[in-house]
């Protein structure tokens, strides 16, 4: 009743990219062939505690809030820390559940805080199986987003390898950034 038995532990393969504007990748995206799937505005609370502090140690762990024309859900993930120097590809469990504000006080009774919150509307295309996002983040420039998420053994460098080519199809071939989006708002501030 109250939480999804959907678990997903995958190795998320993940590399985005500062841009000045969407529209060019909208056009080039167009012109190979790759359409848009959904549309969506993410809310993200990202949880902290005392005793275990995420940020510090290069992990995550929010309750993002996705909202879609066709209904709402809302998904609890955990981020392990980076595991290379060139990408965001790290460990990633998902759970979906139903009532993300009871979840919420759950987590609150346990010890835990809201560390940060980052907004977005994320245009979301496919490419095979690479999912390639447009974020317009509240309080951040334009960033583009190309992920993958393979088993929990698999070989993830061929991945990144695969995500490369894909940026320098659409043109883009700098301002490649690992830094997360929260880490990126904190340090505006």
């Amino acid at each position: 009743m109250g939480i999804n038995q959907l678990v997903m532990n995958l190795i998320e393969v993940e590399v985005k990219s500062k841009v000045k504007e969407f529209e060019t990748i909208r056009k080039r995206l167009e012109e190979i062939k790759i359409d848009k799937i959904s549309e969506e505005i993410q809310e993200d609370i990202y949880l902290e505690r005392y005793d275990i502090e995420f940020a510090k140690n290069d992990k995550a762990f929010r309750i993002r809030k996705i909202t879609k024309e066709n209904g709402n859900n809302t998904v609890i993930t955990y981020k392990g820390p980076k595991i290379d120097e060139i990408s965001k590809t790290r460990e990633e469990i998902e759970i979906a559940v139903e009532d993300g504000d009871k979840i919420l006080k759950i987590f609150e009774k346990l010890g835990f805080y809201k560390g940060g919150f980052v907004k977005k509307t994320r245009e979301i295309y496919k490419f095979d199986e690479f999912i390639i996002s447009l974020d317009d983040v509240e309080g951040l420039d334009p960033y583009i987003e190309i992920e993958v998420d393979l088993e929990d053994d698999s070989n993830y460098q061929e991945s990144i390898t695969q995500i490369y080519e894909i940026f320098n199809k659409l043109n883009i071939d700098s301002c490649f950034e690992r830094t997360s989006y929260l880490e990126l708002l904190q340090l505006k501030k």
